[in-house]
């Protein structure tokens, strides 16, 4: 590992992959399909350290979202109690801590930010945690194409893109053909977290999760939940505090 973590590591020769045995960019062709995405691809500038992360570990931590196969979440996560689903995770820090916090929890996490990729596995590897595997790719494809019915014990949807302009706001990724789609894969009594600190997306996600026939609100009464203590204060929520933020907790679960 470099000495100097921030040190941006070499670019790969055009048509090079970066990290041969690493994350590829679209594993499942999924961009030509005529969708609406949720998502942009962000390849960016890796660090030294998470250079070395990504080629130590995606061999063992590491999947490409191909929608070749169905996954044996079982096999993935040896040894623990629940799995979970966990859509953008940023640069990884609350998912290497909740991962630690609770180790009888694997979590799934899925995002096409290579920086953030390789930063999680660095973290979750400083941490000695084994219980996260990193997934690349549309979160679509392995909803659509990978994940058996009845494999998860929980969805968590932190911080998603808000595609703030109106125009933009069919982007958005709650919306009621998203949550079919993962009603599929979660389990009866699964839990369903999603944060925001966009008033107007928070807005849109309480209304089509209560309106949505597979899943119940676990507030009594309806509406939004505290945080709760095993959602750590991220950076870029406290940026967000800091700016008079208001952030919104969304707790429902699979019927």
């Amino acid at each position: 590992m470099s000495e100097s973590p921030e040190t941006p590591a070499p670019t790969a020769r055009p048509n090079e992959p970066r990290f041969p045995d690493g994350p590829r960019p679209d594993p499942a062709q999924s961009h030509y399909e005529h969708r609406i995405r949720s998502f942009q691809p962000r390849r960016g500038r890796v660090t030294d350290a998470q250079a070395d992360a990504l080629k130590r570990l995606w061999p063992t931590w590491g999947l490409d979202i191909d929608g070749k196969r169905k996954l044996d979440l079982p096999a993935l996560f040896p040894g623990v109690d629940r799995i979970v689903l966990e859509i953008g995770f940023g640069m990884g820090e609350a998912t290497a801590q909740m991962a630690q916090a609770d180790p009888s929890t694997g979590i799934l996490a899925v995002d096409v930010h290579t920086p953030g990729q390789g930063n999680l596995l660095n973290l979750a590897d400083k941490a000695g945690v084994d219980n996260v595997r990193v997934a690349n790719g549309d979160a679509i494809v392995l909803l659509r194409d990978m994940l058996p019915d009845d494999s998860l014990d929980g969805l968590r949807v932190y911080f998603p893109d808000p595609w703030p302009k109106k125009r933009h706001n069919k982007r958005r990724l709650i919306q009621a053909d998203f949550l079919t789609l993962v009603a599929g894969p979660l389990k009866p009594g699964a839990s369903v977290h999603c944060a925001t600190d966009w008033e107007d997306y928070a807005e849109q996600m309480l209304e089509v999760l209560t309106a949505h026939p597979d899943y119940e609100n676990t507030i009594e009464g309806g509406g939004y939940a505290p945080r709760p203590d095993f959602r750590p204060l991220t950076r870029f929520e406290g940026k967000g505090l800091n700016k008079s933020h208001v952030v919104h907790d969304l707790l429902f679960r699979r019927r």
